[in-house]
């Protein structure tokens, strides 16, 4: 059979159909992970519940989302990208649904920590690092930013709507609305979605015709994530992207994601004032994380990493002094310059895992991105401590500021492909 790469008679690419559904996927799965802010307040003002105690609840779903992300990716290797995104989206609805009847603090770690977390992580970001490698080989960089800006855009945008349902109906009809925003994705996915370039007679955008595309791997998908995750801990790329990953989840899903509302709070700041401000990160870091994708495919991505890290890390330090009742211009410059960083770091991290393990890349990510989602949840959890002992976060802004200058000499330190042990051999266990 030949392959066609125009399949459209308007010559306009499926990939660019498949990357426009993904981009809603991700973006309607995104509202959950803006609930845990919002939802603080309320859940200590209702159940009397520490910050500590919810805090907890925050940290295991952070980590599932981390640690299953790389099971998923060998998942969606096997069976597919649109079974298990769509059995992902309706754990998250199912998980949301369910905690508007949660009455003690283990109901909120089993459905919000332990099953919304297995449902986000199915997908999260190796779902659009597996949708580029498989259908695009030109313009790479700049869709990994298109839809990892998807992911935080959406979380953040959805954050003024859930803060003002929180206040209004309560925050049981905040979770109510997204576990419908999940659910109505589903279709979207199963009809729109396709795995393969080759299911539809075509080749990925940018793909020489006649190309010869890797076949499914017919593998068991537990084994072979745990199979790659063990060659590339044999590699000292992989520690310095996990290490700085991990402070990246810290400095901003754990951190500013979870506990800049409740501290704003502490100020005397309005919750959907506060709310806002993360509303209003998320729309520059459209135009960071999209700029960064696009900036990946011409400069190293470690440099590129570095930077981000250390423009991070300054701004944190000068966080604490900026908190007031009412939303002060250095505020303004605070929000603005964060939202611009705060996941430009996600194309370069991708590009690297491709650079230096090939077709394996996805797998590899999908282990560095738990290591994120650790980090995020010590800090999710560390913060709370904080907040409960000494009364204010400020030593927390602190000490992720610190961090992220670490992460900065630990991204230029990262080799290239020559560092890692054969990487085409050791890594490519497609076919295994």
């Amino acid at each position: 059979m030949t392959l066609s790469t125009t399949p459209t008679r308007r010559g306009l690419h499926r990939a660019w159909y498949v990357a426009a559904v993904a981009f809603v996927t991700i973006l309607g799965a995104a509202g959950f992970r803006a609930t845990p802010g919002v939802l603080i307040t309320p859940l200590r003002e209702e159940f009397g519940w520490s910050a500590g105690t919810i805090s907890l609840a925050v940290s295991i779903n952070l980590v599932l989302y981390g640690l299953t992300a790389p099971f998923a990716a060998a998942l969606m290797d096997r069976f597919g990208m649109r079974r298990v995104v769509a059995v992902a989206l309706l754990l998250i609805a199912c998980g949301s649904g369910l905690t508007v009847l949660m009455t003690a603090s283990w109901h909120l770690l089993l459905l919000w920590g332990v099953l919304v977390g297995l449902g986000t992580g199915s997908m999260a970001l190796v779902f659009a690092a597996t949708v580029v490698d498989r259908w695009f080989v030109r313009h790479r960089g700049l869709v990994t930013g298109v839809l990892t800006a998807a992911g935080a855009t959406g979380q953040l945008v959805f954050l003024p709507v859930l803060a003002h349902l929180a206040q209004g109906p309560g925050w049981r009809f905040a979770s109510l609305t997204v576990a419908a925003a999940a659910l109505a994705v589903v279709p979207f996915v199963w009809w729109l979605l396709r795995d393969r370039p080759e299911d539809v007679g075509t080749t990925a955008l940018g793909a020489q015709p006649g190309a010869v595309r890797t076949a499914p791997s017919t593998a068991n998908a537990a084994l072979r994530a745990v199979t790659v995750l063990a060659a590339a801990a044999r590699t000292r790329p992989f520690w310095m992207l996990a290490g700085g990953f991990a402070i990246c989840g810290a400095s901003t899903n754990g951190l500013v994601g979870t506990h800049f509302i409740p501290a704003a709070h502490d100020h005397g700041m309005a919750e959907p004032v506060a709310a806002g401000l993360l509303a209003v990160i998320g729309i520059f870091d459209i135009v960071g994380t999209v700029a960064s994708g696009w900036l990946s495919d011409k400069i190293d991505p470690k440099v590129l990493l570095g930077v981000y890290y250390g423009l991070r890390g300054l701004s944190l330090m000068v966080l604490p002094g900026l908190f007031a009742a009412t939303t002060e211009p250095s505020m303004l410059i605070f929000i603005v310059f964060y939202g611009l960083d705060w996941v430009a770091t996600v194309p370069p991290t991708v590009a690297l895992c491709r650079r230096v393990y090939g077709a394996d890349g996805a797998v590899v990510f999908g282990w560095v991105f738990g290591a994120h989602q650790v980090g995020a949840a010590i800090a999710a959890f560390g913060a709370g401590l904080t907040r409960d002992h000494l009364g204010a976060y400020d030593l927390a802004w602190y000490a992720a500021g610190a961090l992220c200058l670490v992460a900065t000499g630990m991204s230029l330190a990262i080799g290239h492909a020559r560092e890692a042990t054969k990487p085409e051999q050791a890594m490519n266990l497609r076919e295994r």
